[in-house]
């Protein structure tokens, strides 16, 4: 039996060489540059929205060849104001990628994205097509109503129950025909006692589906006060207003655009936060994309064959 090769292992702790705010009217935005200030570009694109960045994010690139940027999006991580969702959409979020990419005097970059962050290197890509040289995209997400629908309402509920049941104890049962609008209601409420709690269900919901095996010290993290807050205020956020798109096909609609960049998408079999059907969906759309499939893995990132698959086209890239 040949099984699933899991060699490449995440690159080693690296501290950043350089880091700074860059101010875009009342937020703040967290960069960093790490590795090699003379290598390859890459920005990586977080997840939540609201997931923030993290040291671990680092470690997807060989520090000897790239130039690697993180940064936290607005309402998280070390950018401030925390949770604010004013001026916090998508196309600012596009906006803050160039600024950032300008400032450092970068011409052109790798871009890495899970997630969310394949949906905001899709609509960044879309916008920017000159200024992508490769895209390794990982659980697609597209932010359309039926991929909201499997994870907040009916569908991961039926293969998590025990995980679902302290999501939607958060809401009375009267009130749990829309999920999604229902926290909104909580989150944008006065009762900051009732607003945590319902943003630790709403993070360890994500948190208890995301790893093919439960993963204990995820879920105690998504648990943390001033993480879940983020996580949960900012991504309700965007859910309720369907990513800020201008219509719901959009992102797989303007392929076109980027049909020419070399582009590796990377997806687990199991993924329950974001289903394999939207990878192969976007990947149906366009086949000039490398579709790898991590065959006994779920949604994270460091999942051992999914963090092998990307570090594969970390590498492939890294000479281009």
């Amino acid at each position: 039996m040949n099984f699933f090769k899991k060699d490449n292992k995440l690159f080693p702790a690296i501290q950043p060489f350089d880091s700074g705010f860059i101010k875009k009217g009342i937020h703040e935005i967290y960069y960093e540059q790490c590795g090699n200030p003379k290598g390859k570009p890459a920005v990586f694109l977080h997840g939540g929205p609201g997931g923030g960045a993290g040291s671990f994010s680092r470690r997807f690139f060989d520090p000897k060849k790239y130039r690697i940027i993180l940064f936290d999006q607005r309402g998280c991580g070390k950018s401030k104001p925390h949770t604010c969702l004013e001026d916090n959409t998508t196309w600012h979020l596009v906006e803050d990628i160039e600024s950032i990419r300008e400032k450092l005097e970068i011409e052109d970059w790798l871009v890495f994205g899970g997630s969310w962050g394949s949906t905001l290197a899709l609509a960044y890509a879309q916008t920017h097509p000159n200024r992508v040289t490769e895209l390794i995209l990982r659980g697609i997400f597209m932010l359309r109503e039926k991929e909201l629908q499997w994870f907040y309402q009916y569908g991961a509920s039926e293969i998590y129950p025990e995980a679902w049941q302290g999501f939607i104890n958060e809401i009375p049962t009267n009130k749990r025909s829309d999920l999604i609008d229902a926290y909104r209601l909580i989150f944008s409420g006065d009762d900051e006692e009732k607003k945590l709690s319902a943003a630790k269900a709403w993070s360890k919901w994500e948190a208890s589906t995301s790893f093919i095996n439960h993963n204990p010290e995820a879920v105690k993290d998504s648990v943390n006060a001033e993480f879940a807050l983020a996580f949960a205020l900012i991504e309700n956020h965007y859910f309720v207003n369907k990513g800020f798109l201008e219509y719901e096909n959009q992102l797989l609609d303007n392929i076109d655009k980027i049909r020419h960049i070399p582009t590796v998408i990377v997806q687990g079999r199991y993924d329950v936060v974001c289903p394999p059907t939207t990878a192969y969906e976007l990947h149906s759309r366009w086949p000039e994309t490398e579709l790898k499939i991590a065959p006994f893995s779920g949604h994270s990132a460091f999942e051992k064959e999914i963090t092998h698959l990307l570090i594969e086209a970390t590498n492939k890239f890294s000479n281009n």
